[in-house]
């Protein structure tokens, strides 16, 4: 069973969030010259989306967005289904030679994102990968880090972050759910 254990985001918290990281993507970058962002399926995707809206806001310039189903480049496929669910990568954008932003929700044992690099690798060779995250919980299982992340949330290996979005849940909060 799992229960709600704490709120630690609502939606004005996720809108400051995703301003700063847009200012720090800009500044790591020295602006949007060859920046694209790259959202992993699911919730990366529009957490991508509201990026490129911050930095087109700053900037005045829209940032290329793509996004990227990882499903068949997991390393637990076979652990969680016995027929995966495979929705289309859409990067309609080369990425070679690019500064490739990928976005996601929450960086956790980092597998999904190693699953996200070599996705992103069979679409060309980029200048450079960044990762930009809402929230990072930390419980690393490989050497990957985030750039960019909104919130750092040290949990417990029982405890979930869950992130919701108005685009695929209808409300933006982050909660902890703990199971029991």
């Amino acid at each position: 069973m799992v229960t709600e254990k704490a709120r630690i985001m609502d939606e004005e918290a996720m809108r400051r969030a995703i301003t700063r990281i847009a200012h720090e993507i800009l500044e790591k970058n020295k602006g949007i010259e060859g920046l694209v962002l790259v959202g992993i399926r699911r919730r990366g995707v529009p957490l991508a989306e509201r990026l490129a809206r911050q930095i087109e806001a700053i900037e005045g310039r829209r940032v290329p967005v793509g996004s990227l189903d990882i499903t068949l480049y997991r390393d637990d496929l076979t652990l969680r289904s016995d027929h995966p669910v495979v929705h289309r990568t859409e990067v309609p954008f080369a990425v070679q030679g690019k500064k490739v932003v990928l976005v996601d929700d929450v960086l956790y044992t980092g597998r999904t994102v190693r699953a996200a690099l070599d996705a992103i690798m069979d679409l060309g060779r980029p200048a450079l990968i960044q990762l930009a995250v809402l929230v990072d919980r930390g419980h690393r299982e490989l050497p990957i880090r985030a750039d960019y992340v909104g919130k750092n949330v040290p949990t417990s290996r029982r405890e979930i972050i869950h992130v919701k979005l108005k685009e695929t849940d209808d409300e933006d909060a982050v909660i902890i759910e703990e199971m029991t």
